[in-house]
């Protein structure tokens, strides 16, 4: 219920697919609605553009070899907030096998990271994890992908969230480190000097914006 909510929980509704009867239905019902944001599975530039101009913003759901393969033009639409990658329908239509190491999906991981970085919008949702029971194995799916360029991750159990929200938030030790950085380079760029060294390691300015994006995580994730 919108009352018992917590203040950051926005309001998302799943759509039906831009191919199925019911798509138009369902855009009627976010008009009614007005939620935070919708989901679009299946989502392709034609998906996409089969949206109205007003619509909420969209989490593209990126889980077809179509939808793969032209993720930067999704995501380059200024409707797209967000791409994330669907693992099971992707590995079915591309006949790939599920592995421990998750090494079938690391190129669909790699190449939503890329254009969603490419198209300028924030890091991509990771894919479920479709053993909710499963914490350890969860954990650890979240750190590869937050090590591969993720910022989140689906999720398809209420028990998977708190993994997944403390996986995916800076940690005490690298907001400290971020802190650091940035004041480093705040005061030897006052001093003139563009690149300076800390702890034995050079510090120039793709360093620093590493650390701000830190810094702007952690902020995001302490509301």
């Amino acid at each position: 219920m919108a009352g018992t909510a917590p203040a950051l929980a926005l309001r998302v509704v799943r759509v039906n697919g831009a191919d199925t009867p019911w798509f138009g239905g369902d855009l009627a019902l976010v008009r009614e609605l007005e939620p935070d944001a919708i989901v679009l599975p299946k989502a392709t530039p034609a998906a996409v553009a089969g949206l109205p101009a007003d619509v909420p913003p969209v989490i593209a759901i990126v889980e077809s070899a179509e939808g793969l393969r032209s993720a930067y033009e999704t995501a380059a639409d200024g409707r797209v907030a967000v791409l994330a990658l669907g693992a099971v329908d992707l590995g079915v239509e591309l006949g790939l096998e599920p592995r421990k190491d998750a090494l079938e999906i690391l190129y669909a991981r790699s190449k939503v990271v890329l254009d969603s970085a490419a198209a300028g919008v924030r890091a991509p949702l990771d894919v479920v994890r479709l053993d909710y029971r499963d914490a350890e194995g969860l954990e650890d799916e979240c750190r590869l992908a937050r090590s591969l360029g993720f910022r989140g991750k689906l999720c398809i159990h209420p028990a998977q969230i708190p993994i997944v929200n403390r996986i995916f938030a800076p940690t005490a030790d690298e907001v400290a480190w971020a802190r650091r950085v940035v004041e480093a380079f705040e005061e030897a760029e006052s001093a003139g000097r563009g690149v300076l060294g800390l702890d034995g390691t050079m510090i120039d300015l793709p360093v620093v914006e590493r650390a701000r994006r830190v810094l702007q995580e952690a902020k995001g994730a302490s509301g």
